[in-house]
């Protein structure tokens, strides 16, 4: 068996820009990380994310740490042993799954899945901006059953009712990305309740989530930035109501079943998310997201273009993806 690792590093134009309450993007910058193998090439993709102190260096060197591992034959289990989460090990046991499914011929879902996957709704997002801006955009997709809408910023009671009011038919899950405080938090939770919205993530920055213990929730609360792999859950139960596990954040799809399965017996709801990637990145996390809650894997529909062959999206639903794109 004769193995090699390489990468390569895209970028990928985004529709206009992308923002949240860190700040706007343009681009999307992903890692492919590709492993041959007696003929067959698996890929995975992943998105460095400066919020976790991650850079397309830092990755890629921690890509490369990893070769040896992997060029001798090392499998899924011992990655999981040798890197830590994130989006490194992600690229690498994403690819991993691929090679898998190529080499043996039985697709990927075959192990991933209990029942045969099939098309989810997934939620479509609408970027942090004056709540004019954010309603206009709201109004586009009032007929979609499930919308994500970034807040985060001062005066987001406006941003609520502008969106909720023109999209009343609406699911709506609102990403505060460690936005609120202390001091807003109680009165923005109410404004959610009146306006029926399903779902609120990350309010609060990670590590001051000890104050949610005492903050009613009229509101399911998710944790995102406050997990990351399986052994985060404990530390949540009793603050949180839901968690979003995210490829890139777990480390990959074996670690983020194992993430997943855990937060269902823990009794957590569960929201399968993404990074501003390519379908090659929501590939694997879309048979994560086969009994999922929640699901925003909207990635690739926030890309100027996306790498051919791409997933299958028809209005909000998300096919599981072909052979020749991944798994």
């Amino acid at each position: 068996m004769a193995r090699t690792l390489r990468m390569e590093i895209e970028t990928f134009p985004i529709a206009g820009s992308f923002t949240i309450s860190r700040g706007s993007r343009t681009e999307a910058q992903v890692i492919v990380c590709i492993i041959e193998q007696d003929g067959h090439v698996g890929r995975g993709e992943c998105v460095p994310y400066s919020r976790y102190g991650e850079t397309i260096d830092s990755v890629r060197e921690a890509i490369e740490g990893a070769s040896e591992l992997v060029e001798r034959g090392g499998d899924r289990n011992e990655l999981m042993e040798h890197m830590p989460p994130g989006a490194a090990r992600n690229a690498i046991d994403c690819a991993l799954w691929d090679l898998e499914a190529r080499l043996s011929g039985r697709r990927a879902h075959l192990k991933a899945c209990a029942m045969p996957p099939r098309p989810v709704p997934t939620a479509v997002t609408v970027s942090l901006g004056s709540p004019q801006d954010m309603a206009a955009e709201a109004r586009k997709y009032a007929h979609r059953p499930l919308l994500k809408v970034k807040v985060g910023a001062e005066n987001d009671a406006a941003r609520i009712h502008a969106v909720a009011s023109v999209a009343p038919d609406c699911r709506i899950i609102l990403d505060a990305n460690e936005g609120w405080t202390e001091e807003n938090i109680r009165e923005n939770l109410l404004v959610a309740a009146e306006f029926h919205i399903a779902l609120i993530e990350q309010p609060l920055p990670a590590g001051k989530d000890a104050l949610l213990r005492n903050i009613p929730h009229p509101v399911p609360i998710c944790a995102d930035e406050s997990v990351h792999s399986s052994r985060d859950l404990e530390s949540l139960v009793g603050l949180y109501d839901a968690v979003n596990i995210k490829l890139d954040k777990a480390g990959g799809l074996t670690a983020a079943l194992d993430l997943r399965d855990r937060a269902r017996e823990m009794g957590f709801g569960v929201m399968i998310g993404c990074m501003v990637g390519t379908s090659l990145a929501m590939a694997p996390a879309v048979l994560l997201a086969q009994d999922a809650d929640w699901v925003d894997l909207d990635g690739p529909l926030l890309l100027a273009k996306d790498r051919k062959p791409a997933l299958r999206y028809s209005g909000s639903l998300v096919s599981p993806p072909d052979a020749a794109l991944w798994g």
